[in-house]
């Protein structure tokens, strides 16, 4: 019997017939997906912050800050090196090996070379923006924002490193501790404390700062828990032979997930360098789109849910050629997913502006945009599942669609923005998103001959379409704030009724 195998043996009792190798493997996901829904939730408590920025600072100086985090993030990507991604499946095998002190030698080895890459990278990163930045007609503030936000890169390196190595280890919860908590909490205070010390200007990238750190030493400490009874076996031979193994792994994974960055953040980022340049396109809409950006992108969290547990386990399942599960775990688990995403879709598109006059009355003008968006990031979330699979298995392939998505999404933002403004960059980030899906889709059917990868996928969309008719008959007879409330709710509850049914009808099978 293999490992997989093993490890999804299911759990008859006596006198039962057997029920099929997946019960196990079933409810280890259902767990995982349910403390890391916790953990996105608790994560976008964030949005606090957000909110907080708009409202004391104003829609422009949340532009700033947007585009400085953006990029931020970006280049963290070049300094990580891919090793986030990298050591949950280093540390998956080496679990499903039984070998624990190798696992808490890759768990020391990838948060150093994370950390340092990005320590150097930051400082290279920090003068050449204060060098090139005025010379490429940047906004004075924008370099200086910049400038500011690139010193939290170690920090972004610190967290993610060691949430994958949790996640690694198949423990989910440590996520809500430094991220959904620590973070949420030290951000919002760092901000009021540099407010209240006349820090006005730097306030929202000071508390960032601060929170990234407090969030990146948490989540170390709580990895760190889980090898306390580790032998430490390995010595410096390991871990320069460690090290080439590492790095050759992630170098694929390091630049595909720097084009999937690319692509996620390039809207705000070419927003930031078209401010003047085109229709529409000033501070202040740069910043709320910045808030549509913000209230959108919770909707890719909803693959943080479900993607930490499932990367693991499809590894495992994988490493012993165990393709038949890994399709029917993926197309469950897409069903999942579409659950979630689609009411949250759908409110966004339908009551986008009364979301965003959350933030101030000058952010309802960007109701369209967060609809547009919206959509493209629930797209985003969904497919990054595929991402997964093919991670685990044929690294290269995801860095061969990741080039192809990139460079449509460079061509159709640098063309929209320039003609349609801020209207531009959302369909320019909506389009890449769906070439994305149909190029991931392909490989799963092709590659690795999964007949029907997504065929539990049709009863959440079929119970969307039902009530987005209704929905839209609302939103059409009755206008303003009103209407959009009641076509939101309208929606919400046919799609609740489709959901109750679906649960008491489907028949029982053995991913439960």
């Amino acid at each position: 019997m293999t490992a997989a195998e093993t490890m999804l043996r299911p759990i008859t009792p006596p006198g039962e017939p057997e029920r099929g190798a997946y019960v196990d493997h079933a409810a280890e996901l259902k767990r995982g997906a349910w403390v890391n829904l916790i953990a996105t939730l608790a994560s976008n408590f964030r949005g606090i912050f957000t909110f907080l920025v708009a409202r004391l600072l104003g829609p422009a100086a949340l532009g700033i800050f947007s585009v400085a985090w953006a990029t931020t993030d970006l280049v963290s990507k070049i300094g990580i090196f891919g090793l986030d991604d990298t050591i949950i499946t280093f540390i998956a095998r080496a679990e499903t090996a039984d070998d624990r002190a190798r696992s808490r030698a890759l768990f020391r080895l990838a948060v150093f070379l994370g950390v340092l890459q990005c320590a150097i990278l930051a400082a290279i990163s920090i003068t050449v923006v204060r060098l090139i930045g005025p010379r490429l007609g940047l906004d004075p503030q924008m370099v200086a924002a910049l400038s500011v936000m690139l010193c939290a890169m170690p920090a972004v390196a610190l967290y993610r490193i060691n949430t994958a190595v949790s996640r690694g280890m198949k423990v989910m919860r440590h996520d809500i501790f430094s991220r959904g908590i620590t973070e949420t909490i030290v951000t919002t205070l760092a901000f009021l404390a540099a407010l209240w010390l006349g820090l006005r200007t730097f306030a929202p990238e000071i508390a960032v700062i601060v929170g990234m750190g407090a969030s990146g030493v948490v989540a170390l400490f709580l990895a760190a828990s889980l090898f306390r009874s580790a032998t430490p076996r390995p010595a410096a031979p390991f871990y320069r032979a460690e090290s080439r193994r590492l790095l050759a792994y992630a170098a694929p994974i390091s630049a595909y997930d720097l084009l999937n960055a690319v692509i996620v953040r390039l809207d705000v980022v070419m927003l930031g360098c078209f401010v003047g340049r085109a229709p529409g396109v000033t501070l202040t809409t740069l910043g709320i789109y910045g808030a549509a950006v913000e209230v959108a992108g919770g909707l890719r969290k909803i693959n943080q849910a479900f993607n930490p547990i499932f990367a693991p386990i499809v590894a495992g399942l994988t490493v012993d050629g165990d393709q038949e599960h890994a399709a029917v775990a993926f197309s469950r688990v897409s069903q999942w997913m579409l659950w979630i995403l689609l009411p949250l879709v759908a409110v966004m598109v339908l009551a986008g502006s009364v979301i965003l006059g959350i933030y101030g009355p000058a952010f309802r003008q960007g109701g369209m945009w967060l609809g547009i968006v919206a959509i493209a990031c629930a797209t985003n979330a969904f497919v990054s599942l595929a991402e997964t699979v093919i991670m685990v298995q044929k690294p290269r392939l995801n860095l061969l669609n990741s080039i192809i998505t990139c460079t449509v999404a460079l061509t159709a933002n640098l063309w929209l923005i320039s003609r349609f403004g801020v209207t531009g960059a959302a369909f320019g980030i909506l389009l890449p998103y769906v070439l994305q899906g149909i190029l991931r889709y392909r490989a799963l059917r092709l590659v690795f001959r999964w007949r029907n990868p997504w065929g539990d996928v049709g009863h959440p969309l079929i119970a969307a379409l039902l009530a987005t008719v209704p929905a839209l008959a609302c939103r059409a007879m009755i206008g303003s704030i009103a209407g959009q409330l009641i076509a939101a709710t309208v929606f919400l509850l046919v799609y609740g009724g489709a959901w109750l049914y679906h649960r008491r009808s489907e028949p029982p099978r053995a991913l439960k």
